[in-house]
């Protein structure tokens, strides 16, 4: 099944921007995805066992880099808006 996912990230600290630039760029290295970032989200489209993944393994890598973020994630499943 495919999976379109649309996330935000909210860091909880003063200096935000580079662990947004650096989630953003971790998500840009899975593989069988297609990532697009836009100004306030970046969205994901792909197999939904390697979309969830990426954003499972991505959460939990930027809390153990970062510390506390607020995510926002928006899923359509079954939904490929290049199709």
């Amino acid at each position: 099944m495919k999976i379109t996912a649309e996330i935000s990230m909210y860091p909880l600290r003063d200096d935000f921007i580079s662990p947004i630039d650096a989630v953003i760029e971790k998500l840009n290295s899975y593989a069988g995805m297609q990532v697009k970032t836009f100004t306030t989200a970046t969205t994901m489209i792909g197999d939904y066992d390697i979309v969830m993944d990426a954003l499972k393994e991505t959460l939990a890598w930027s809390y153990e880099q970062f510390g506390t973020a607020v995510f926002v994630t928006k899923l359509i499943p079954g939904y490929d808006p290049e199709s």
